[in-house]
């Protein structure tokens, strides 16, 4: 032939294979033009839903849409198909038949049917798909029908009981339910369910008998089924189709196409179609079946330099390139080909190159770990770590009150600070959940600033706050200050802020009265231990709503002291430069810059009004007049209008005497000057009466006022501060400028 001729038929033999595999891909499974799929189901030929896509009527379907607008594929009678398959198989929603009476026996016509249906001769019931089930304490069920040549079938069984003592879930052995194994060819059937007493002896827990075939696997029988099938109209069944049948069959038209071949049908008359070995699709379309490349198939052509090739119906192993074909031993093995000289040089080169790549790259990593660690080292110096660790070194029990921890511990707790794990943001940095070694659950603070001039108060800060042991303290565990800006590590609390609690709809009335009563009086007394107990004292200077954390049991945990302020002992106020949330801020404060405590009062006072109204306390979204909650509700007061600004249900919940004691309290809070204020102390004290009070209901305020005068501590006279302690001034040279948060006002 030569070699043009050659390369011509190799040219043919490509383009032929190519088509081929082409045509495996798309496995079509309808007649072209024709719709393979409907509500889900797929119609393969020789089904079909118009004339021209089915072979002939009897495998003529319709794509229909029920009353509740699903689609769906049926048969005539409107027999619901759930699929069909090519080896042979159609699954249906077959009727069940329900025979029903009241509790005096007499029949429920309403919900008592035979079943029965009637398909073309090329549909027998699969003897290998069904069973035959009855179900009932009252029942015996016929199930009748006609196999080949016409004959009639018929055949029943009865289940008995009565009680539900002896009954074994999973079993139909008789008691409660049987089962019958079905002929083969089953076609047209009737089913019938029927009673020996009209259920009047097992009414209370089984008024129906049932009887239905069941597709296998599908039904599995309990003591509920004597109840619950009286709800159900239909069960999965399984039918058998064939192509002809022995009547009128011509044994020399098979409509199989290429790469198939036809097989009898097992369940009755007629044929069905096959693919041949290593062949995949629709054998009854004309162009039949298509080539399957079990290449794709790992297994085949399984070993160590073998390749695989497939060609049609089939597939052969050889060798790659480098291998040679080795079958001495009685084996087929593809066996390495012994390298050149210029080979074996090749590798040479090859392993030293890699080996002066790898070491290179070891010294380079080496040199960078040196200077991440003399970075980390500058960084911890830098942020006064060898200032804390001189301290700590003091304490008795450092441990206890505060741990260094390293950058890696906190880069593992989160995930290299994912994202995903975020859990706050705020002025003054993001908050991050982790997960430390000893599996303890932790919040990690990444600071935005730090003030370097200010690192030895940052030190003595983080000392004081991690020795503050309050229930209603969010603790301080320690910190890590190997990064450009420390941070900061809390314990975790799981359930939220009190913000979300009073301003998120879907649980702005979740919380009861009392419960935020208690959450309010812990909140003042955390507060209080800060003033008056912390040494030094310690004034949060921003406290609001979204800075109460509530753990799983709503215990309140204040937190966030990112700009807290530690006072010296021989102070009172201190000049600083303003910080903290607009519509929570002192006035008085916003004016002197002079902090003192009674400026977390007002704030305290701003978180009492937003717990009684619902409100937040700056909101642009509101009148003028109202976007300030604290002068809105001042004015609310004077006017004597407190019940039309509390949130309802606060309202309904509290007693009307308590709920003005609080509104009296916050107003008190909020008085322009600090000495008009309340100590933290004294609310606290107030708040705890009041809670006494509530939780007592047997306290009446009238008859027994020197017990609720107790309760509630002093009276109102006693909150006034005196102001007779003069303010020392404490240079701070940005007094002049203010820095505060909007915290949602919008």
């Amino acid at each position: 032939m030569g070699f043009i001729g050659n390369l011509i038929q190799f040219t043919w033999v490509t383009v032929v294979l190519f088509e081929l595999t082409a045509a495996a891909v798309e496995f079509p499974i309808a007649l072209p033009n024709c719709t393979d799929s409907c509500g889900g189901v797929e119609i393969p030929y020789p089904f079909g839903l118009r004339e021209g896509c089915y072979l002939n009527h009897y495998f003529s379907v319709s794509c229909t849409t029920n009353s509740l607008g699903k689609t769906q594929l049926v048969i005539p009678d409107d027999v619901i198909i759930t699929n069909i398959s090519l080896q042979g198989q159609i699954d249906i929603s077959m009727y069940i038949a329900h025979d029903c009476y009241d509790e005096q026996g007499v029949p429920d016509d309403n919900n008592s049917n035979n079943a029965s249906l009637n398909l073309s001769r090329i549909f027998t019931v699969s003897n290998t798909q069904n069973k035959f089930v009855v179900v009932g304490c009252d029942t015996y069920a016929y199930l009748n029908g006609y196999q080949p040549d016409n004959e009639f079938y018929s055949t029943g069984c009865s289940s008995q009981c009565e009680s539900t003592r002896y009954i074994v879930d999973g079993s139909c052995s008789g008691v409660a339910c049987c089962a019958l194994d079905l002929p083969i060819g089953l076609r047209d059937i009737t089913i019938t369910s029927n009673s020996f007493y009209n259920h009047t002896k097992v009414w209370s827990f089984n008024p129906c008998g049932h009887a239905f075939i069941i597709k296998n696997g599908t039904f599995t029988f309990s003591v509920d089924s004597l109840r619950s099938l009286r709800d159900k109209e239909e069960m999965p069944m399984v039918f058998d189709w064939a192509i002809g049948n022995e009547d009128i069959e011509n044994k020399s038209s098979y409509i199989c196409g290429g790469n198939s071949t036809h097989i009898d049908s097992d369940n009755g008359p007629g044929y069905r179609c096959k693919c041949n070995d290593g062949y995949h699709g629709n054998p009854y379309l004309p162009h039949g079946c298509q080539d399957i490349d079990e290449c794709i198939n790992s297994d085949n052509c399984k070993g160590r330099g073998k390749k695989c090739l497939n060609i049609l119906g089939n597939f052969t192993c050889s060798c790659i390139e480098g291998y040679h074909w080795d079958r001495s031993a009685g084996v087929d093995l593809c066996v390495i080909n012994q390298p050149s000289l210029q080979v074996k040089l090749f590798v040479g080169v090859g392993i030293s190159f890699i080996v002066v790549l790898v070491c290179s790259s070891w010294l380079y990593l080496i040199v960078k770990q040196r200077k991440l660690i003399k970075l980390k080292q500058r960084f911890f110096e830098q942020n006064g770590g060898l200032i804390l660790q001189q301290k700590l070194s003091k304490q008795e029990n450092s441990t206890a009150i505060a741990k260094i921890f390293t950058e890696e511990e906190l880069q593992k707790a989160t995930n290299n600070y994912d994202e995903t794990l975020i859990i706050g943001r705020g002025g003054f940095g993001t908050v991050y959940k982790g997960i430390l070694p000893d599996n303890r659950i932790v919040a990690i603070k990444k600071s935005k600033t730090v003030d370097e001039n200010q690192v030895e108060q940052f030190i003595n800060e983080v000392l004081v706050l991690s020795q503050i042991n309050h229930r209603n303290v969010v603790k301080l565990l320690g910190c890590c200050l190997e990064t450009q800006v420390p941070l900061l590590v809390y314990e975790f609390i799981p359930n939220g802020t009190l913000f979300e609690y009073i301003h998120h709809e879907s649980q702005a009335s979740t919380i009861s009265w009392e419960t935020l009563l208690r959450i309010a009086a812990e909140t003042a007394e955390a507060l209080s231990y800060l003033h008056f107990a912390a040494s030094p004292p310690i004034i949060h200077r921003d406290v609001k709503s979204s800075n109460i954390l509530l753990d799983s049991t709503h215990t309140a945990k204040v937190s966030d002291f990112g700009a807290s302020r530690l006072v010296p002992l021989d102070q009172t106020q201190l000049a600083t430069m303003v910080q903290g949330t607009l519509g929570y801020l002192d006035p008085e404060y916003m004016q002197t810059s002079q902090l003192t405590e009674k400026s977390d009062v007002y704030s305290f006072g701003v978180v009492l009004v937003e717990l009684l109204t619902g409100k937040k306390a700056l909101s642009f979204d509101r009148p003028e007049e109202e976007r300030s909650l604290a002068i809105y509700f001042i004015s609310f007061l004077k006017d004597n209008k407190l019940f039309e600004i509390l949130e309802k249900h606060i309202a309904k919940e509290g007693k009307a005497e308590h709920l003005r004691e609080v509104a009296n309290l916050a107003k008190r809070c909020l008085s322009l000057k600090g000495e008009d204020r309340p100590t933290m102390k004294e609310v606290a004290t107030e708040l705890e009466g009041l809670r006494k009070v509530e939780m007592h209901s047997w306290v009446n305020v009238d008859s027994n006022s020197e017990e609720t005068q107790f309760l509630l501590g002093e009276t109102s006279d006693s909150y006034k501060y005196s102001a007779s302690s003069k303010s020392t001034n404490v240079y701070d040279s940005v007094r002049d400028h203010v820095i505060f948060d909007l915290d949602d006002g919008r």
